[in-house]
C-alpha cells in the first residue's frame, strides 16, 4: 500500500482531497476502517465514529476526504457544505491568530488565512467562500476573496437560460449572485421584487451576455408573456388564498402591494390585466376576485 504520507503529498493519486469519493470498505482496525479505491492503489481511514454498523469488507461508501488536525488524508460520512472548486456562504465559528474558522459542515471548521480575506472576517458573521486546494501543503483553505475565483474568460451560458443562484453581496446597482458555481452575475435592484439575502439559493435566468463578458441576470423568464405569467399565477394564487377576495386594486399604495405580494405596482397591474383578460378575476372597487374559471 501507499504510505500515508505519500498519499498526501503525491500529485498523482487518484482518491481525491476536499471531493467526495466513492471508495471500497478495505480493512477493519481498532481506530476504524481503511477505505481503498477501486485499484487498490491507495487507503485512507474511515474513523471509528463514522463507519456505518452493518459494513462489511468490499462495500462501497461515499465518503468526503480532508486532512485531520495532524494533516492526515481522513474520511468522513458527514456531508460538508462546500467541495473544492465550490461556494457557499459560511458562518464564522471562531478567530485565531492564523484567521478566521468558519463553520464547514465537518467537525473540524475550515481556515480562512488573514490573506484570504477581503476585510477583517469577524465571529458569528456570514461570509461567501470558495474552497481550494493549497498546491504547496495540500491543504484545504477557504478564501473570502470569492471573486478572483470566478471564470470570466470563458462563458458557457446563453440568455434566457434557467440558472442556479447564490446571493452573493449588494451593490449600488443591484446583488451580485454567483452563476452555477462557476460565473458571476448582476441582478439590478428594479428585477428584485422580493427579500433576498446574502447566501440565499434560488434559481434565475441570464438575461443578457455583454461584450465584456458581464452576466446581467433576472429572477424571472424573459419576454412579456412567460414574466406575466409567472407573476399573474402568483397574485392568482393570493386570491385563492385570501378565499377568493384579494383587498389589492390600481389604486393600492406601492408599499401595500409590495407587502402582500413582493413585487412592484407595476408588475401588479400588468399581472391583474393579464389574468382579466383570460377572465379568471373580476375586478371591483374593494378588490379582485374570482370568476367561476378561475
Amino acid at each position: 500500500m501507499t504510505p500515508m504520507s505519500a498519499f498526501v503529498l503525491n500529485k498523482k493519486i487518484m482518491i481525491k482531497i476536499g471531493n467526495y469519493n466513492k471508495l471500497l470498505a478495505f480493512r477493519g482496525t481498532e481506530f476504524g476502517w481503511y477505505l481503498t479505491n477501486q485499484e487498490q492503489t491507495e487507503e485512507v481511514l474511515l474513523p471509528n465514529k463514522f463507519v456505518p454498523e452493518s459494513i462489511e469488507e468490499g462495500d462501497e461508501l461515499e465518503v468526503f476526504i480532508f486532512l485531520d488536525s495532524e494533516d492526515r488524508a481522513t474520511a468522513t460520512t458527514q456531508k460538508p457544505k462546500i467541495e473544492v472548486g465550490g461556494f457557499a456562504c459560511l458562518q464564522v465559528a471562531d478567530i485565531t491568530e492564523f484567521g478566521a474558522f468558519v463553520d464547514w459542515g465537518l467537525d473540524k471548521d475550515l481556515l480562512v488565512p488573514f490573506s484570504e480575506q477581503r476585510r477583517d472576517m469577524e465571529e458569528s458573521n456570514w461570509y461567501i467562500i470558495y474552497l481550494y486546494l493549497d498546491g504547496m501543503t495540500d491543504r484545504l483553505v477557504g478564501s473570502n476573496k470569492w471573486e478572483k475565483y470566478i471564470e470570466k474568460e470563458e462563458i458557457n451560458l446563453q440568455e434566457g437560460e434557467k440558472v442556479d443562484l447564490l446571493i452573493a453581496e449588494g451593490t449600488e446597482l443591484g446583488v451580485k449572485a454567483i452563476i452555477n458555481n462557476k460565473y458571476s452575475g448582476l441582478i439590478f435592484q428594479n428585477e428584485i421584487f422580493h427579500d433576498i439575502h446574502r447566501g440565499d439559493l434560488m434559481t434565475g435566468y441570464v438575461k443578457k451576455i455583454r461584450e465584456d463578458g458581464k452576466i446581467d441576470l433576472s429572477l424571472q423568464k424573459q419576454g412579456y408573456k412567460n414574466a406575466i405569467s409567472d407573476i399573474s399565477q402568483k397574485v392568482l394564487d393570493e386570491i385563492k388564498y385570501q378565499n377568493g377576495h384579494l383587498k389589492l386594486t390600481d389604486k393600492s399604495a406601492p408599499g401595500e402591494i409590495y407587502a402582500q405580494l413582493e413585487m412592484s405596482k407595476k408588475n401588479f397591474k400588468k399581472a391583474v390585466g393579464a389574468l382579466y383578460k383570460q377572465k379568471l378575476i373580476r375586478i371591483e372597487k374593494d378588490g379582485l376576485y374570482l370568476t367561476d374559471n378561475g
